[in-house]
């Protein structure tokens, strides 16, 4: 077996973001529709799931089924850190078990690649602070 194929498709960044603390920023042009990359990690269960979250400042949590989470807390990724934003210009798509990030929209150099989250665990309690015209205000 051989080393496996690089997930991530183009040059993304962490850098200090002003809608939370750190953020993917786009390190090159980024085309719409076009896969960026994407997230991996430690593979659990949900209930492990649900205690990791409790302890962590920072959660990199996804849910992948009714079963498996991945814990990206620890992932070398930079697509780790993708913001949510109200006007998002990117996705999240589960495909055969692997968390990708696909650009909705062109994404210029520079910047930051952010996902609308949707539904979280949160529950509407978290303030969101994406900063965008017509923002829902909740996580």
């Amino acid at each position: 077996m051989g080393t496996p194929a690089n997930p991530q498709k183009y040059l993304v960044l962490a850098a200090p973001s002003a809608i939370d603390g750190t953020g993917a920023f786009a390190g090159e042009a980024i085309p719409a529709g076009r896969k960026i990359g994407e997230i991996r990690g430690e593979r659990i269960g949900i209930q492990e799931a649900w205690e990791r979250v409790k302890t962590m400042e920072r959660i990199m949590m996804v849910e992948i089924s009714s079963k498996i989470a991945v814990d990206a807390s620890k992932s070398r990724d930079p697509l780790r850190f993708t913001n949510h934003s109200c006007a998002a210009n990117a996705v999240l798509r589960i495909q055969q078990g692997r968390i990708e990030i696909h650009a909705m929209r062109a994404i210029a150099p520079g910047e930051e690649i952010t996902c609308n989250y949707g539904e979280t665990h949160h529950e509407g309690r978290l303030t969101c602070r994406c900063g965008v015209i017509n923002c829902v205000g909740k996580l």
